[in-house]
Parts: C-alpha cells; structure tokens; sequence
C-alpha cells in the first residue's frame, strides 16, 4: 500500500500548495490518501512540534489531518465511480464545505497516526466521507467531511 500512488500526486499544479495535502508545499504536512480495499487510508507520524500538551498532539493538526484526507478521499471516490484509478489522469480537486470533528481522547504525541475514510454519499459535486484518526488500533478522534469539488 504505501507504494501504491496517492491522490495528492495527481492534483492539478496549480492546485498542488495546500498546507496539508500539496506536493508542492515544502513546509506542509504532505498528508497522501490511497485505497486499501474500500476504505481511503493516510498515515503521518507527528513531530515534537505538533505539541498540545505534554505528551499529546495539537488538536488542529488532527483537524488538519481529517480535513486533507477527507477531501483526497473525495477525490479518490469520484475516479473510482467514475471507473478510473488513481493516477489515471489528474486527480479531480475538492475543498472542505464542512467539517466536524470528534475529539475521544487525547492522540499521543510520538507514534505514527492512521486516518482512515469511508465515503457515505457521492453526489455530482459534493462528497460526504466518515472518517477515523487512530494510533495503534484505538480511535482517537473521528470527523465527518462534506467535500466540494472544484
């Protein structure tokens, strides 16, 4: 799976600087959705920086996180209706309508982070995705992406 491609990886360049998701963005998270059956996985290993508080990841950087994966995985979604892979051509592009997030626990600071999403409805512009962040197995928050796309 990691050498599968990633939807990021085929944005437009002129849709390729976002903080989170862009290859282009040498300061930005450079999160890279790719399937794994029927679900969208990323995974980002935070450094000592994305800190909260002692111990425990800033909770923007898990919003962050959910928010670039949700609309990769929008992304994702549509070539797959569509019939197409990923890498098949540009990846369409999606921004954020909205998003919810649901912080369960503390996500600790340190070991790699899992984010994994489940889209619930696809429409012609818009995309819902259900969404995970986990460490090690145990859900620590979870988000909900309306995706528009562009």
């Amino acid at each position: 799976m990691p050498d599968s491609p990633a939807v990021q990886d085929f944005y437009p360049d002129d849709a390729a600087h976002c903080y989170g998701c862009g290859r282009f963005n040498d300061a930005g998270l450079h999160v890279r959705t790719r399937w794994d059956g029927d679900e969208t996985v990323a995974h980002f290993t935070p450094a000592e920086y994305h800190i909260a508080i002692r111990g425990s990841v800033y909770g923007g950087l898990v919003a962050s996180l959910l928010d670039c994966h949700g609309t990769g995985s929008a992304s994702a979604a549509v070539l797959r209706h569509e019939g197409r892979e990923i890498g098949d051509g540009p990846s369409p592009r999606f921004v954020t309508a909205a998003l919810k997030v649901d912080f369960l626990k503390p996500t600790p600071l340190g070991p790699e982070l899992e984010i994994r999403g489940r889209i619930v409805e696809i429409k012609e512009r818009k995309v819902v995705v259900e969404e995970t962040l986990s460490v090690d197995g145990v859900v620590t928050a979870t988000g909900h992406v309306v995706a528009v796309r562009i």
